[in-house]
């Protein structure tokens, strides 16, 4: 494999195309948004610049890694000479069937289809294509460039082949895969977020504050951010759609999501990306601060 397409130029894109390109791929990264683009490569360039700042790689290799990526804003360009292509679009079960319809249309017969999902069924995704076997979830971790795991997602009908290839594949980009089956949440998900909604119901019910249940987390359990700062930091709008498909794909109500994380969510509190969630967050300051609501 030397050509990789990433669909979507946002944190996760971003990521996985820094880090094929940076291992000497050549990586065509797609988004509808020009602005998006422009957004995405002066973010790898400056997460390079961090790398190169701590002697992790070169100067020369910074430059080579910025040369290996090529932006479209038409997804069949993007993808007509790619040997895998890996969707990392918005966490949304009809946008990404949308996807893959045109990527099975657009992209080469032999193309491997990789959806970076951290929820969505691999089997449901694949579905939407004619090509089921060589469609497989790649579910790299934030930050990506950082965070060594990619959970590796066989669909119902992923052959062996495409399995083998894709786990290769991560090891060359020195990541560590992990071969997982395809059930609501997968490995990651389906242990994360039950713990990241329990911290919110212990909130909600009163039982202590941000801090108090981030700390007990951090200091008791030895975790490196408490699970509120964790959900800010991954969205609360992902982990409420992730918790949605737990709950739905099991029905099971211990993954209800919490009402808490739901009224946040519909208020536009997301966490990081909106500047406020369980702590608020002001441009370049790197200070903790607990919401004004839950102090």
């Amino acid at each position: 494999m030397k050509n990789i397409a990433v669909i979507g130029s946002g944190t996760m894109g971003n990521g996985i195309a820094h880090v094929f390109a940076q291992f000497g791929y050549a990586v065509a990264l797609v988004d509808i948004s020009e602005e998006a683009l422009k957004k995405a490569l002066a973010t790898i360039e400056k997460n390079l610049d961090r790398q190169v700042a701590k002697q992790a790689i070169t100067e020369e290799t910074k430059k080579q890694a910025l040369a290996n990526i090529t932006t479209f804003t038409q997804l069949k360009a993007g993808v007509e000479t790619a040997d895998l292509v890996i969707e990392a679009a918005t966490e949304n079960s009809d946008l990404k069937l949308k996807i893959f319809k045109e990527l099975d249309e657009a992209a080469p017969a032999n193309t491997i289809l990789a959806t970076n999902t951290s929820s969505i069924s691999i089997t449901k995704i694949a579905s939407a294509t004619k090509r089921a076997d060589k469609v497989i979830g790649m579910h790299f971790m934030n930050p990506v460039p950082v965070m060594k795991l990619v959970e590796v997602i066989r669909g119902y009908n992923t052959s062996n082949e495409v399995t083998e290839t894709i786990m290769q594949l991560s090891k060359m980009v020195q990541k560590i895969p992990v071969e997982v089956n395809d059930y609501p949440g997968f490995v990651a998900n389906r242990i994360l977020m039950p713990m990241i909604n329990e911290a919110i119901y212990a909130l909600y019910e009163g039982v202590a504050g941000v801090e108090e249940i981030d700390n007990v987390m951090k200091l008791g359990m030895a975790h490196p951010m408490g699970p509120l700062q964790l959900a800010d930091f991954i969205g609360l709008d992902v982990c409420l759609s992730i918790l949605t498909v737990l709950y739905e794909g099991f029905g099971n109500p211990k993954y209800a999501p919490c009402p808490l994380l739901v009224n946040m969510v519909q208020a536009g509190h997301k966490g990081v990306k909106s500047g406020n969630g369980f702590y608020t967050y002001a441009p370049g300051s790197k200070d903790l601060v607990v919401a004004e609501r839950f102090k």
